[in-house]
């Protein structure tokens, strides 16, 4: 307890010697940190900060061999470990009942477990992020200036139902020297719950501190709370999900939060596009999965080829089940699409709907991203270097590709091994998240005996 109750006996105070110890005791009891003593969650939160804190101090001085090691014991015990995992993913799927088109982010098979224990290997053989000299310098008095990469120190991972995402969140910290605090949504509680136990074998064998990677013990949402609120104790907040989480978590954060927005991504197929390539990405960019933030919400076609083109991708798509929302231009050439209000610019679909626009160029298509865009993935499909190189230089997203699936958004596609998350903010990270952008840095200054004058 912070606040110390001051000592005294009542019965031999005077009016005044009470009054002052009165005061005494308010100004005390002000002090007490409230939320950490009496709020269980509030407790567990800062019982678990303060062992990932420990451990923090042990992963930044640790050698890369040694969290390397922990990796890939994380990976052989996630495969010893499939069936308790395939056991415990069904558990959590026979109890879902959120909306069907986002079940399958939440389904486990051995495909999937295999590629978890895949990309926590891949992690392991990327290079050490630490101890980098990133910059040095040497000042006219003789002082050497390095810049150096360091881990943040605890990060607290708030995401939904997608299990896999506490591995690769996980992998990403430990290889980053940064301890972890999980918080899963309730939907994978159980999954959750195995992979953490498959990360601590990891942890375990390669004589690394256990607390390194830790989970919320329970479902209770006051666990999520009390994170949001642990200055001091968690150095960064990551949320990953909807659209909901993240406008909670950056309403409620007393901790820096690097986030994401919805993925409310667009491809533009431009005048000069070779159509066959504009209907294979479109279908991949749509269609591949309609559930990941990668995955194209609105089409941008441009007026000179929209009467043409703009039919075969809508059979293209429709073939596999998709719906569609057009604008009154594109509606003039299909006039049996459904009409798109403005509203459906703003939504992310993560289903098998489209959004689509008749653009008049490369401007007016990094208008229309502009005003309905969540600054995420965007893509340009076109043989005209110069409009695709305005368009790369002018579109304000965290990723824009040239003649690419925005599916392609993604840590692993990236080369980073997985990632802990898409950041579309403007400080920090941008992008898929991977192990160096969970670094920061400090300055080392050596000197031979200079003082100031």
């Amino acid at each position: 307890m912070r606040g110390k109750l001051p000592r005294a006996d009542c019965h031999c105070l005077g009016g005044a010697g009470r009054a002052k110890l009165f005061k005494s005791l308010i100004f005390a009891m002000q002090a007490l940190p409230m939320n950490i003593e009496f709020d269980p969650a509030a407790g567990e939160v800062r019982a678990a900060s303060l062992a990932a804190r420990d451990a923090a101090r042990v992963l930044a001085r640790s050698p890369h061999a040694q969290r390397q090691v922990a990796l890939r014991a994380a990976a052989t015990a996630l495969r010893a470990r499939m069936p308790e995992l395939l056991a415990a993913n069904a558990q959590d799927l026979d109890a879902y009942e959120g909306l069907l088109s986002l079940r399958d982010r939440l389904r486990l098979d051995e495909r999937r477990i295999e590629g978890m224990a895949v990309g926590l290997e891949e992690i392991a053989d990327l290079p050490d992020p630490l101890g980098h000299v990133l910059a040095e310098w040497t000042r006219p008095n003789g002082l050497k200036f390095q810049r150096v990469s360091t881990p943040i120190g605890v990060i607290g991972m708030i995401y939904e139902s997608r299990p896999n995402v506490g591995a690769d969140a996980a992998g990403i910290c430990l290889k980053s020297g940064n301890a972890v605090i999980l918080r899963g949504g309730s939907d994978s509680f159980h999954s959750a719950q195995v992979i953490h136990a498959a990360m601590a074998d990891g942890l375990r064998a390669a004589g690394l501190p256990e607390a390194a990677v830790q989970v919320a013990p329970g479902r209770d949402r006051a666990f999520v709370a009390a994170m949001l609120k642990a200055s001091g104790l968690i150095d960064l907040i990551i949320p990953r999900g909807g659209k909901g989480l993240v406008t909670r978590v950056q309403a409620e954060a007393r901790v820096p939060v690097l986030s994401h927005a919805e993925g409310l991504c667009h491809t533009y197929i431009h005048a000069a596009a070779d159509p066959a390539m504009a209907r294979a990405i479109m279908l991949n960019a749509k269609m591949r999965r309609t559930d990941v933030c990668g995955a194209t919400e609105t089409l941008l076609i441009d007026a000179a080829i929209a009467p043409t083109l703009l039919p075969e991708i809508v059979a293209d798509l429709a073939a596999q089940g998709c719906d569609f929302r057009a604008d009154a231009r594109a509606r003039v050439i299909l006039p049996d699409l459904a009409p798109a209000t403005e509203a459906d610019f703003h939504t992310e679909w993560l289903d098998r709907v489209l959004s689509i626009a008749v653009v008049d160029g490369v401007e007016s298509a990094i208008a229309h991203i502009e005003r309905f865009g969540s600054e995420h993935t965007e893509a340009i499909i076109t043989e005209d270097a110069a409009a695709a190189e305005l368009f790369l230089n002018g579109t304000p997203s965290a990723v824009v590709l040239w003649n690419a699936s925005t599916q392609f958004c993604d840590g692993g596609e990236f080369g980073f091994g997985a990632e802990i998350g898409i950041a579309t903010g403007r400080i920090h990270a941008r992008g898929p998240v991977g192990v160096e952008q969970l670094t920061i840095f400090r300055y080392q200054v050596r000197g031979d005996g200079q003082v100031r004058s």
